[in-house]
């Protein structure tokens, strides 16, 4: 801790400054808002780190910057401690706007807000190489992707949900897991964001400002588009869904190739989405399983559900959904069942 207010007031050039922890969400940072007198900033405490240019989020925040995503500003850093302060953006991540009205239709300008920065990180930030990035050193390929749906088998279905798979049942599901991260490997690679939800998506005086990005990758552009639009911790509902997409195709329009085929484009957006909320669930699931944390069991149900609709427009996945119908995953209330056995006898 003195190590810490040493960094801050070299920084700061005060002493006078209080340190309040931010909540916590599934990251292994952590946050702090510094407040002195009328100013804040946010402390953000990883790992040490040698080199600042190799450093994944401050190797993305420059060349996000570059390109004019509005990432938050980098004012100091101390890597023998891991320490990096930032600029602070608030407490109004889109997540909490989205909510505060009843028509989630008055959201809408939020969203496009948030398409236009990740046609930022898709096509301005991927067409420069012109400095090394750490975005463009790793990328979705079919092992990643598999590792991600393998990892939502072991922690929902394995150990959440205490379903053993017979032999042919586990050989199905992965020849299945298999097409479906070869099908999504084989499409055109841009930087991804790779969480870009409402919860890593901030207002600031009104202006979208993106967070979270340490982890961005190649991948396919439906990767993030998927993240945005099938958010596990907001319903948008089919309409605006739709009117999220649409804006984001219209705006990429110039980027695409001249052989563009929506047909092909919405196709891997399903697929996509069969993915990423499958291992979405396994993330939910794996914050009970390693740490006994309840909040994330209520959003399995509704994401694991939108993948058995979406696995209904691949009969060639039918190995898939038999797992979910059949060993009755889909009508499981893992936060009531979990909830109920946590508060004992």
């Amino acid at each position: 801790m003195a190590d810490t207010l040493s960094f801050l007031t070299q920084a700061l050039g005060q002493t006078d400054l209080e340190l309040i922890p931010l909540a916590g969400d599934a990251s292994n940072r952590r946050y702090s808002r510094v407040v002195m007198g009328q100013s804040s900033f946010v402390l953000m405490s990883w790992e040490p780190f040698e080199d600042p240019d190799n450093y994944p989020f401050l190797s993305v925040q420059r060349h996000f910057k570059k390109h004019k995503v509005k990432v938050p500003e980098v004012l100091a850093l101390s890597p023998e401690q891991g320490l990096v302060l930032l600029e602070d953006l608030g407490d109004l991540t889109l997540e909490r706007k989205f909510w505060e009205n009843n028509d989630p239709m008055t959201s809408l300008p939020f969203y496009r807000q948030a398409v236009d920065e990740l046609i930022k990180i898709h096509f301005h930030s991927t067409a420069d190489r012109s400095e090394p990035c750490r975005a463009f050193d790793i990328q979705f390929d079919q092992e990643k992707f598999l590792w991600e749906m393998n990892y939502g088998l072991e922690h929902l279905i394995r150990k959440l949900a205490g379903v053993e798979l017979s032999e042919v049942e586990e050989r199905a599901l992965q020849n299945v897991f298999a097409e479906i991260c070869l099908r999504l490997d084989h499409e055109p690679k841009f930087i991804a964001h790779r969480d870009y939800h409402s919860r890593n998506l901030m207002l600031k005086l009104g202006q979208m400002r993106v967070i979270d990005f340490q982890d961005a990758r190649l991948g396919p552009i439906q990767y993030d588009l998927v993240s945005l639009v099938c958010d596990s911790y907001v319903q948008l509902g089919d309409d605006l869904e739709s009117l999220i997409v649409e804006d984001y195709l219209q705006k990429a329009l110039p980027y695409l190739p001249a052989q563009f085929s929506r047909d092909q484009f919405d196709s891997v957006f399903l697929i996509q989405s069969l993915q990423r909320c499958f291992k979405a669930c396994g993330s939910f699931a794996s914050f009970y399983n390693t740490r006994q944390d309840l909040r994330y069991l209520k959003y399995i149900q509704p994401t694991l559900g939108r993948v058995a609709s979406t696995l209904e427009h691949f009969p060639e996945f039918q190995d898939f959904s038999s797992v979910l119908v059949d060993r009755g995953l889909l009508e499981q209330d893992f936060e009531r069942d979990l909830s109920e056995g946590s508060e004992g006898p």
